[in-house]
Formats: structure tokens, C-alpha cells, sequence
């Protein structure tokens, strides 16, 4: 009787079921935090370990510069200080190609491999023998890559194996990335707008309050947007006299808010001392001159109003020149002005005196002459004429607020801030 030997059974690859499971693990364990650092340092993990490499790194791409940022790395922190060109080498490539390239050995291969890796190496004292190096693509959009150094193996080199596992665990892992980062830009926003409100809120106390009658000034401003880049204050220098300013900062903006602040800050601070409108300009301009951004500028009109010789002492900085309403229905302007403030360290402001009796003078910035109306037509110096007209006969405290109102019922919108002071001789 003879008995037939069984073959034995070959041993069965597990890797691909392995692979599935670790994919699998990846996927559930990325999507359990949208922190990107954490994000970010557990794909690394995973890859390194997985595929049995020297070093790991992510890359992203920013689209500014052109160039690759490392952000993350396990073994290479050094590489954080380095920006590589995004058409240099592997990852230049991997991204061009959108997929997954493998050097299998750089010492025998160098058409696949730019000369900075070797560059690098002498810089860093690393030596590079192989490379893998896959695009993190996301909605069709590739972020960055994961870059694979050296496998720890005897010979070092990576294996094709490993360029298709890596392909396979990017996709996962350049949609977590993408997650994280969009919850990161969502968290910056929201916590800059907060910052924002609060400059907002430190705006509005630089704002001259104002008071009952029979107190001869009055002031409003409504910002676009949170932050304003207009500003004025008034106050009472005693013996019948009373000091005011109106400024308009160019631009918009946190950096527009910024200059606004200082130069509110510093009028405040000046005009308490300085009784003299030119010298206050003249000053004022010195100090934004030497520390405002280039190409921004500040203009401000400044004045001393005198209640019992009835006559204001203006200066003006490149401001709109102000509308006086006279007694007898009639508008007239002050047209004398300087260059804005910031733009010439050396200008010498000139000072006027004007009669003011049984007259209001009106003081705004371009946001209340250029709101425009959806058919674009501004209002202008005539149109705020009228709405001065209608509610002139209202308490300068309430009189600027129901011109503004009015003005934004009409169907006007609001593209920039909205400022008025009015000084009242009744």
C-alpha cells in the first residue's frame, strides 16, 4: 500500500491583508484629530515604521514663494530650515507627475535625483542611498508630498513595494493634512477676528464722547468694517475755547487701524499742550513720518474753536475741506491745505483764523461724499448739503446720527467709514 506524501502548502502572503489593515488603523486614527501638528507627526509615525525608513518628511507647497516648506520630520529636523524650489528634484517631479517616484539608488541613478540632495548631504552630513517620494493630493489639489530617505535595510535601497504602499497611504494621509490645515485657518480666523473686535472696541474709545447741550461740538463715526481708519476728538482747553481734529487714515485694514490709533493717540496727547494748529500739524507729522509703513499717509484737519471772540483756528493736512453753514442758509469752504500727513518730514503747516457766528461748521472724511447708491452715483458735497439743510434745526447730538441714518435708508451702501463732527456758534 503505498501512500501518496502531501505537498506541502505554500506559505501565504499576509502583506496585502496587513496593508489593508494598516490603511484601515491610518484612516481611523487620522480622523480622530483635526490638530495638524499631531496630524502631521502621526503620518510620519506610521509611514516610517511601515515601510522601514531612515527618515521621514512632509513637505507643502507655498504658493507665494514657490517652493517646498518642511513641516514635519522624523529624523531630519534640520531640513525645517530649508526652502526647496517646487521644480527641484523628487519632489518637483512627484508633483509634476502626480505620482509616486522611486529612486532606487542615487549613486547609480542620478537622472532621477536633482543635485540638491547631494548638496544637502554635504550640509547636513547626511548621506542619501535611496529615495521615495509620494504628491499628498486632495480634492485634486497636491498640497505637498511625504519624502522617504533610505530604507533600513542592509543594502539601504527601497524596494517597488514600498513605492506602492507609500502611493497607497498618501491619499489618506494628504486628506487629513488638508482637514487639519483647514481647521487651523479656521481657528487663526476666528481668533483674529476676536483680536480684530477688540482693536474695534480700543477704537472707539479714542472717540471723543459727546456731550449735552449746550456743549458747541458733536462727532460720529460708523465703521465699514470692524476696525475704522477715521478718527476725531474734541475737547474743552477752557476760557471759551474748545480743540478738535478729524483724521482719515489711507487704506484699510488692521494696518490702517494700527496708524489711526497711534496718530489719534498722539493728537490726544499734543493738543492738550500745543495751542498753535501749525506747530500741533508740523509735529504730528514728524512722528508718522518716521514710523509709518511706505506709501501710507494720514490727513487731518486740526482747529481751536473760540467762543467768545467767535473764530476758529484751522489747519489742514490734505483733509476735505470742511462746509460752514451760515445763518443765512448759505455753505462756504476752507480750502487752505498742506500735504497729508506722513508723506514730507520737513513741511511747515500753515494756521488760519476764520470768523464763526451764528454758523455750524461741518468736518467729515470722503467715506460720507463718495457713498455711493446702487446706481453708483455718489452723494457729493451737494447731496450732504441737503441732508445738513433738513436736520439742521435738530441738537448737534442727535443731528449727525439721524443725517447718517438717513443717508443709509435712502438705499446709499457703505463701502468705507463714515465720519462727521460738527462744531455749532448759536
Amino acid at each position: 500500500m503505498f501512500f501518496k506524501s502531501k505537498k506541502p502548502e505554500p506559505v501565504k502572503d499576509d502583506s496585502s491583508a496587513k496593508d489593508l489593515a494598516l490603511i484601515t488603523q491610518m484612516n481611523q486614527d487620522l480622523a480622530t484629530t483635526l490638530d495638524l501638528n499631531e496630524t502631521l507627526q502621526n503620518t510620519l509615525e506610521v509611514i516610517i515604521k511601515r515601510i522601514n525608513a531612515q527618515a521621514a518628511n512632509v513637505f507643502l507647497i507655498e504658493e507665494k514663494k514657490q517652493v517646498f516648506q518642511c513641516i514635519a520630520s522624523k529624523h531630519q529636523a534640520y531640513l525645517e530650515e530649508y526652502e526647496i524650489p517646487l521644480t527641484q528634484g523628487v519632489m518637483g517631479k512627484a508633483v509634476l507627475q502626480k505620482k509616486c517616484i522611486r529612486v532606487g539608488d542615487v549613486r547609480k541613478d542620478v537622472r532621477e535625483i536633482a543635485e540638491f540632495y547631494f548638496d544637502l548631504d554635504n550640509k547636513t552630513n547626511f548621506t542619501t542611498y535611496s529615495v521615495l517620494c509620494a504628491p499628498l493630493i486632495a480634492a485634486n489639489e497636491c498640497i505637498g508630498v511625504i519624502h522617504c530617505l533610505n530604507k533600513k535595510t542592509t543594502n539601504k535601497l527601497f524596494e517597488e513595494s514600498d513605492r506602492k504602499l507609500l502611493e497607497t497611504l498618501a491619499t489618506p494621509a494628504a486628506l487629513a493634512i488638508r482637514n487639519a490645515r483647514m481647521a487651523k485657518e479656521l481657528i487663526d480666523k476666528n481668533i483674529m477676528q476676536k483680536e480684530i473686535e477688540i482693536v474695534g472696541d480700543i477704537q472707539k474709545t479714542l472717540l471723543s464722547k459727546n456731550k449735552e447741550a449746550p456743549f458747541p461740538i458733536s462727532g460720529i463715526n460708523i465703521p465699514a468694517k470692524v476696525v475704522s481708519g477715521d478718527f476725531y476728538n474734541f475737547s474743552d482747553l477752557g476760557d471759551g475755547k474748545y480743540g478738535f481734529g478729524v483724521a482719515d487714515v489711507s487704506g484699510k485694514g488692521i494696518k490702517s487701524s494700527l496708524l489711526m490709533s497711534k496718530a489719534s493717540s498722539l493728537y490726544r496727547c499734543l493738543s492738550k499742550t500745543m495751542f498753535s494748529t501749525a506747530d500741533l500739524l508740523d509735529l504730528l507729522n514728524k512722528e508718522i513720518c518716521e514710523t509709518a509703513a511706505r506709501g501710507m499717509f494720514v490727513t487731518m484737519l486740526v482747529g481751536i474753536y473760540d467762543s467768545i471772540k467767535k473764530e476758529i483756528l484751522l489747519s489742514n493736512a490734505g483733509h476735505e475741506p470742511p462746509l460752514i453753514y451760515s445763518g443765512d442758509g448759505k455753505f462756504s469752504n476752507y480750502t487752505e491745505a498742506g500735504p497729508p500727513l506722513g508723506i514730507m518730514p520737513k513741511i511747515k503747516y500753515k494756521e488760519t483764523t476764520i470768523k464763526f457766528s451764528q454758523s455750524s461748521m461741518y468736518i467729515f472724511t470722503d467715506g460720507i461724499t463718495e457713498i455711493k447708491d446702487p446706481k453708483g452715483e455718489m452723494l457729493g458735497a451737494e447731496g450732504f448739503q441737503n441732508y445738513i439743510k433738513k436736520y439742521q434745526s435738530t441738537p448737534n447730538n442727535e443731528r449727525l446720527k439721524i443725517i447718517i441714518e438717513d443717508i443709509v435708508k435712502s438705499g446709499k451702501i457703505q463701502k468705507d467709514d463714515l465720519t462727521i463732527v460738527v462744531i455749532d456758534d448759536k
